[in-house]
């Protein structure tokens, strides 16, 4: 009987042991991680909301263009695969790609502490102040300290709407940014807050309307490429591209193209 046990003891151990081994080996092959798939399989899925004109949006013609998806295009050429762009809604963007959804997110994502603690980035390819933007009737607010008490509006998860919430505005939730400026030229809010070139943007589409910025951060925000935790190789390899892309210029000659000017330098 005591042998018996041993035998089994003995059986249990090594089935343990090789389910471990088992384990580490599916461990092992998911580490090799998202830049392996993508390598593997010639294509790099690329999130984007695709209606933030310049960043992704769509043209006349329905083609989805932008100063994001033509950075997303390069960084496909150069790494020898093609982009499949997925649009969304940015509240499940960042959702998809911490589900293996996506692959990487190009979509004028800020890098911020917290972020950075739920996602790997690259280097920053774009910098951005943020503007408070509001309707030109409006003279109450003149500084971000005037936000508190007033409603704005922006994507919930946002580095924009956490900003307002910080000042103390009341944040209503929109789902992209024309939604957000329909609420602005009505008045039914008192302000949004979104990236300076985005303002210029929208004036240059809507000459008319009937909007200005109040005022202007004093540092620049950081906009990188996030990516699935774990993946060091994948962000390396952005971060060459990237890198490239800067040196050569052809960051600079997609941002005038869009913007106007260079926001790819600090």
């Amino acid at each position: 009987m005591k042998n018996k046990r041993i035998t089994m003891s003995i059986i249990i151990i090594a089935f343990a042991f090789l389910a471990s081994c088992a384990n580490n080996s599916i461990n092992s092959s998911s580490e090799k991680g998202v830049y392996q798939k993508i390598k593997e399989s010639g294509i790099i899925t690329i999130a984007m909301e695709g209606t933030w004109s310049p960043w992704t949006y769509h043209d006349e013609n329905d083609k989805l263009v932008g100063f994001d998806t033509e950075i997303g295009e390069e960084i496909a050429k150069r790494m020898g695969v093609k982009a499949n762009f997925v649009e969304g809604e940015w509240d499940g963007l960042l959702a998809g790609l911490s589900s293996g959804r996506y692959d990487i997110m190009i979509n004028g994502v800020d890098i911020t502490p917290e972020r950075k603690e739920a996602y790997d980035f690259s280097i920053p390819y774009a910098y951005m102040k943020t503007a408070i933007m509001v309707n030109k009737d409006n003279n109450e607010i003149k500084s971000f300290s005037d936000l508190k008490g007033k409603n704005t509006a922006n994507t919930i998860s946002s580095t924009y709407a956490e900003l307002a919430e910080s000042y103390g505005a009341n944040v209503i939730g929109v789902d992209d940014l024309n939604q957000t400026f329909e609420l602005l030229t009505q008045k039914r809010i008192d302000a949004t807050l979104n990236a300076e070139v985005t303002y210029y943007d929208y004036l240059k589409i809507h000459p008319d309307a009937n909007v200005k910025i109040a005022a202007l951060s004093t540092d620049a925000n950081l906009v990188g490429i996030p990516v699935k935790k774990g993946n060091d190789e994948l962000v390396k390899e952005l971060n060459r591209v990237l890198t490239n892309m800067r040196n050569d210029g052809t960051l600079k000659k997609i941002s005038d193209k869009y913007f106007g000017v260079d926001v790819t330098k600090q």
